[in-house]
C-alpha cells in the first residue's frame, strides 16, 4: 500500500523555523512612511485646505451679500453678528441662521432672478 500513499515521518520542531527570520526591516518602515505620505496627500491636506476657504468665506462676509446656507435656503444677509447672520428670504420674512452654515456667496442679482 506504500506504493498510493507515502509514509508521514515526524519531524522535530525547530526555534529557527517558528521565529521571524532576522532581515532587512527598511522596507516595511518605507511601506509604513509611503502610507502615510499617502493619507496626507489624499485626505489630511484638502480637508485642510477646504477648512481654509470656507473660514476666509465666513470671514468676508458682509451685509447685503446674497448667500446660501447648507440646508439650501438662499436669503441676503440684513444683520451680521459674530456667530449668526440674519437672511432675508422674502419680503418681510427674516430667519437667523448660523454663520457656519454659510455654504456658498452667490454673485450679485442671483436672487432677483
Amino acid at each position: 500500500m506504500s506504493f498510493f500513499i507515502s509514509n508521514a515521518w515526524a519531524d522535530t520542531v525547530t526555534t529557527a523555523s517558528t521565529t521571524a527570520p532576522a532581515g532587512n526591516s527598511l522596507p516595511s518602515i518605507l511601506m509604513l512612511v509611503g502610507f502615510v505620505v499617502i493619507f496626507y496627500l489624499m485626505l489630511w491636506r484638502p480637508q485642510a485646505k477646504r477648512a481654509k476657504e470656507h473660514r476666509t468665506l465666513l470671514s468676508n462676509l458682509a451685509v447685503g451679500d446674497e448667500v446660501m446656507t447648507s440646508g439650501g435656503i438662499l436669503g441676503k444677509i440684513a444683520k451680521l453678528d459674530d456667530d449668526f447672520i440674519t437672511l432675508v428670504i422674502a419680503p418681510n420674512v427674516e430667519i437667523k441662521v448660523q454663520k457656519g452654515s454659510v455654504a456658498n456667496v452667490l454673485p450679485k442679482g442671483t436672487l432677483k432672478s
